[in-house]
C-alpha cells in the first residue's frame, strides 16, 4: 500500500509540475481598460473622466470613450524617456498602449481648469511622483492633483 501511495503522489506531483509549465508557456494578453469622458459622473462631479486614477500593467491599453461631447485627452506629464504623445481629437474615442512604467498625467484641454484631469499608474511605478506634483495645472486641477497624488 505504501508503494502505491508514493507512486500516486509522485505522479500527481509530476502532473502538477507539467501543468504549471504548460500554463507558463501560454501567451499573456494585455488588458484593455475603458475610461469615459463625461460631463457628469454618477457621484455628481462635473467635467470628469469616469476614473480619476487608473492602474495598469506595461503593455495594457486604455481607451478613453467620448460619452459626452466637448472632451479630449492631452498628456501633460510623462515618465522619463516617453516621447510626447499627440493629444486626441475632440469628441473622439482615443486609445493609448503604455509601454513604460511610471505615472502619466493627462487632462481635457478645454476643461483643465475645471479639474478634468486623470492619472495612469503603469506597473505600480510611482518614482516620478515628484515630477508629476510639480507639473503646472490650472484652477481646480491644482487641488485635485494634490489629492490624487496623496492617495498613491
Amino acid at each position: 500500500m505504501k508503494n502505491f501511495l508514493e507512486g500516486t503522489l509522485g505522479i500527481s506531483a509530476l502532473l502538477g509540475i507539467l501543468g504549471l509549465v504548460f500554463l507558463s508557456c501560454l501567451p499573456a494578453y494585455a488588458a484593455d481598460v475603458g475610461v469615459d469622458m463625461l460631463n457628469k459622473r454618477a457621484d455628481g462631479q462635473k467635467m470628469v473622466y469616469s476614473q480619476d486614477i487608473v492602474k495598469v500593467n506595461v503593455g495594457d491599453t486604455i481607451t478613453w470613450k467620448a460619452k459626452s461631447k466637448g472632451h479630449n485627452v492631452e498628456f501633460i506629464s510623462l515618465p522619463k524617456g516617453v516621447k510626447k504623445v499627440k493629444k486626441s481629437k475632440m469628441n473622439k474615442d482615443y486609445s493609448y498602449t503604455f509601454q513604460t512604467a511610471g505615472i502619466y498625467l493627462y487632462q481635457c484641454t478645454p476643461h483643465k481648469s475645471m479639474g478634468m484631469i486623470g492619472l495612469v499608474v503603469v506597473g505600480g511605478d510611482t518614482t516620478n511622483k515628484k515630477v508629476i506634483a510639480k507639473t503646472k495645472v490650472f484652477g481646480k486641477s491644482k487641488k485635485k492633483l494634490k489629492k490624487m497624488l496623496g492617495s498613491l
